[in-house]
């Protein structure tokens, strides 16, 4: 996302938290509580300096749009990295 990397299991481990928590708005596919996702003790440590960040929110919600997306796992997503 931008300058941040994040390891796609870490991301998928997100967008399972996401959804188990209800942190995205079901219509408006806006992330709703990200300080209370941020205390999830399940959250991956890669994402705690996001926690921090004013668009917190977004980042997690690209993020989790990203993990979604099956196509990812065949790098036809442009927020996936590293493929040969």
């Amino acid at each position: 996302d931008g300058d941040l990397k994040f390891p796609l299991e870490s991301v998928k481990k997100l967008k399972e938290l996401m959804d188990a928590t209800g942190a995205t708005h079901p219509r408006m596919l806006v992330p709703m509580a990200t300080h209370s996702l941020c205390r999830e003790k399940s959250l991956p440590a890669e994402f705690q300096p996001v926690c921090k960040r004013e668009d917190a929110p977004q980042i997690f919600q690209r993020l989790s749009l990203a993990a979604g997306d099956d196509l990812c796992e065949i790098c036809a997503n442009a927020a996936c990295a590293g493929c040969l």
